[in-house]
C-alpha cells in the first residue's frame, strides 16, 4: 500500500512512513493511493468477530507489508485490551430506529482512544531498534490531547507537545492532559481558540528549519493511521445491524472532519452506508460547505461543545481531493486560495460527489439541550453535548434505515452542560475518579510560532 499527498508534491510513502511523518512535506495530508475494497462475503464474515479481530481484517490492507497479520493482531489486542467494555464500542438502542455507538470506553473516556491507543503502539513498534527520536506535536480542542498523551506517556523514543486553548476545554478535559507527569509529556496552553492552535502546529511542520531540527510527527487526525483505526467501528456497528444485507446510516458530531471521513472511507471500501449525517454546532463551516458550497471561515463561537468549536476542518481536504478526481495540483491551488482568503467555493464535482453520500445539519445550543433531555427522559440515556448534536441531527433526518449516532465522549467530561440540560450531574468512572486530586503541570505561552519554537528548543530532542 502506497500513500500519496493531497497536494501532489510530497514523496510517496509506505504505511510506516505515512504514520511517522503525519503531515506531508508539501503541506498536504496522506491517504492511500487507492481504496481497498471488501466483498459482500468478506463483510458478512465479520459477524461474530471480536472488535480486535474486526480491526485486523479492516486494517490489514492499509498496512501493506509493514506489519504481518500476527503483528497487527498483537497490537490490536493490546490497544483494545485497555477498554472497560468487552465490546470496545458497544451499540445501545434508544428507540425503534435509533442507536448510539458508545465510543467512550477507553482510558480517557472519548472516541479518540479508539485510534490513539493503537497509534501510540505503532509509534513504538516502528521506532524499535532505531536511533530515531520522534517529536510529536499536536493541537487539541479537548479530547485528542488527553487520548494522545495517555497513548504515548512513558514510551521510549517519543516526546509529545500538546497545545490546548486556554479556557476553551472542560475542566475534566484539561486535567486529563495536565495531570500526566511523565517526563516525555509537555502540555502547552495558548491564548486563542483551537483553530489558532491547529494553525501553529501546521506552521511548525511547514517550517524547514524546525523540520530539519526535529523529527516531527502528528497525532491529530491529519495522521492517516488515526483515521484508519476509526474506519473499524463503522464496520463493527453496521454488521451488527444487518450489513451487508441492510444499509445503515450514521450521524457524526463533526469538528475536524476526521471521524466522518472514516465513515466515508468505509463506504468506499464497500460498506452499505445509506447516509452520513455531518452534525455541526453553530460553528457551521461544514454545513455551509455541504449545503451551498461555501467553505469560508467565520469567527469561532464558544459553545458547550468545545471539540466542535472549529472553523477550519483539516480533514475536509481529504474529501475534496478524493471527490475532485485526486488532482493534487488543482487541490493545492484551491487550498492555497483558501489559506490566503479564508474562503473558497467547492467545485461542481466536489459538491455533487459529497451530496451522493453526505448531508448535514446545524444544531444550536437549545436543540442540543432538548436532545439531551429527550435521551434522558425517553431513552434512559445520559449523553454528552457533542453526542446530543449528533442525536438531534439524526432525529431530523427522517431516514427509514437504522441510524447510528456516534456517542463520542462520556457525559462526565462535560458535567456542567449535562446537569444544566438534564438535572443529572454524571460522575466520573472509578478508574479516573481521583482526577481532581492529582497535580497539574503545564506552561502557558503566547500563540506565536516563535514561542513554540523556543519551547521546543529547550525541551525536544534534536535529530
Amino acid at each position: 500500500m502506497r500513500y500519496i499527498s493531497t497536494r501532489g508534491a510530497a514523496p510517496i510513502l509506505d504505511f510506516r512512513g505515512a504514520t511517522l511523518n503525519g503531515l506531508a512535506a508539501d503541506g498536504g495530508l496522506y491517504l492511500p493511493e487507492a481504496w481497498p475494497t471488501l466483498s459482500r462475503e468478506a463483510i458478512a464474515g465479520l459477524a461474530g468477530l471480536s472488535y480486535a479481530d474486526t480491526a485486523v481484517e479492516i486494517m490489514l490492507p492499509f498496512v501493506g507489508d509493514t506489519l504481518t497479520r500476527a503483528e497487527l493482531k498483537a497490537l490490536c489486542d493490546t490497544a483494545y485490551g485497555r477498554f472497560s467494555h468487552a465490546a470496545v464500542t458497544p451499540l445501545v438502542q434508544i428507540d425503534e430506529g435509533q442507536w448510539l455507538l458508545e465510543l467512550f470506553h477507553g482510558p480517557t473516556l472519548a472516541f479518540k482512544d479508539v485510534a490513539l491507543q493503537l497509534l501510540g503502539l505503532l509509534f513504538e513498534r516502528f521506532l524499535a531498534g532505531t536511533d530515531q527520536h520522534l517529536t510529536v506535536i499536536g493541537a487539541t480542542s479537548g479530547d485528542t490531547g488527553s487520548a494522545a498523551i495517555d497513548a504515548v506517556a512513558g514510551r521510549t523514543g517519543v516526546d509529545i507537545f500538546m497545545l490546548h486553548p486556554v479556557g476553551r476545554v472542560s475542566d475534566v478535559q484539561r486535567r486529563q492532559m495536565t495531570t500526566v507527569l511523565a517526563p516525555n509529556v509537555h502540555n502547552i496552553a495558548i491564548d486563542g481558540d483551537f483553530d489558532t492552535a491547529q494553525a501553529l502546529v501546521k506552521a511548525v511542520f511547514n517550517d524547514p528549519d524546525l523540520s530539519a531540527r526535529y523529527d516531527l510527527s502528528a497525532v491529530n487526525s491529519i495522521n492517516w493511521a488515526r483515521l484508519m483505526a476509526q474506519i473499524v467501528y463503522y464496520f463493527y456497528a453496521a454488521v451488527r445491524l444487518g450489513a451487508p444485507d441492510r444499509p445503515v446510516a450514521f450521524s457524526v458530531p463533526t469538528g475536524n472532519f476526521g471521524d466522518i471521513f472514516a465513515g466515508y472511507v468505509a463506504a468506499q471500501m464497500g460498506l452499505p452506508v445509506a447516509r452520513l449525517i455531518v452534525a455541526t454546532n453553530v460553528n457551521d463551516i461544514l454545513h455551509r460547505a455541504l449545503t451551498v458550497g461555501d467553505y469560508s471561515k467565520g469567527l469561532v463561537q464558544q459553545t458547550p461543545t468545545p471539540s466542535m468549536d472549529i472553523q477550519v476542518s483539516s480533514n475536509f481536504e481529504r474529501l475534496l481531493f478524493d471527490l475532485g478526481g485526486r488532482d493534487g495540483i488543482a487541490l493545492s491551488a484551491q487550498m492555497a486560495g483558501f489559506e490566503s482568503a479564508g474562503a473558497m467555493r467547492l467545485t461542481n464535482a466536489q459538491s455533487q460527489g459529497a451530496a451522493a453520500l453526505l448531508s448535514s445539519e446545524r444544531v444550536d445550543v437549545d436543540s442540543m439541550s432538548m436532545a439531551m433531555r429527550w435521551a434522558s427522559e425517553k431513552a434512559g440515556q445520559i449523553i454528552d453535548p457533542h453526542t446530543a448534536i449528533g442525536l438531534a441531527a439524526a432525529q431530523r433526518a427522517g431516514l427509514d434505515v437504522p441510524v447510528v449516532t456516534l456517542a463520542t465522549a462520556h457525559p462526565a467530561k462535560f458535567r456542567d452542560a449535562v446537569e444544566r440540560a438534564t438535572g443529572v450531574r454524571p460522575e466520573l468512572p472509578a478508574r479516573v475518579g481521583d482526577l481532581f486530586d492529582r497535580t497539574e503541570r503545564y506552561v502557558t505561552l503566547p500563540a506565536t510560532k516563535a514561542a513554540i519554537a523556543a519551547y521546543l528548543d529547550g525541551h525536544a530532542v534534536r535529530t
